[in-house]
C-alpha cells in the first residue's frame, strides 16, 4: 500500500545545560521569538523562518548536533523505505523511529503532525 512522507522538521539538539543561551542566540540570529508545543518543553520552535519547514531547538542529554525528521502517515513504511535506502535504525522513542543515515547524521521518522493542507501539498507518494 502507498504512503506519503516528507521532510518536516529540522531540529538544532542542545546539551540542556546551553539551552538557555543557545535559545538566545538563534531567537537573536534570525530575529523571531520561540515557542514551545503544549506538553513538549524540550523544543523549541522557531516559527516562519523556513517556510514549509519547522525550524527548532531540541533540548537533549548529550551533545550537540543537528537531526532530521520525517513526517509520515506510515511509519512503519517509511522506516522500512530509508532502511531500503542505507539507512539504519538504532533506536525508538514513543512512535518516532531514530535512524542513522548514510553520511552518520541521524534522522527520525515520525507521526504526520502537518495540517492537512501542507502535508498533502509538500508530502511525497511513494509506492
Amino acid at each position: 500500500m502507498a504512503h506519503r512522507s516528507r521532510l518536516s522538521t529540522i531540529l538544532i539538539d542542545v546539551p540542556q545545560d546551553q539551552t538557555d543561551t543557545a535559545t538566545a542566540f538563534w531567537q537573536g540570529a534570525l530575529g523571531v521569538q520561540t515557542v514551545s508545543p503544549p506538553g513538549e518543553p524540550q523544543f523549541r520552535s522557531l516559527p516562519g523562518v523556513l517556510p514549509g519547514l519547522t525550524l527548532a531547538l531540541q533540548s537533549i542529554d548529550g551533545e550537540a548536533r543537528y537531526h532530521l525528521d520525517f513526517e509520515t502517515d506510515d511509519v512503519e513504511a517509511e522506516t522500512a523505505r530509508l532502511i531500503g535506502l542505507g539507512a539504519e535504525q538504532i533506536d525508538q522513542w514513543l512512535d518516532c523511529h531514530i535512524l542513522r543515515i548514510p553520511g552518520g547524521q541521524l534522522a527520525c521518522v515520525i507521526p504526520r503532525h502537518s495540517d492537512d493542507e501542507t502535508f498533502d501539498r509538500l508530502a511525497t507518494s511513494w509506492p
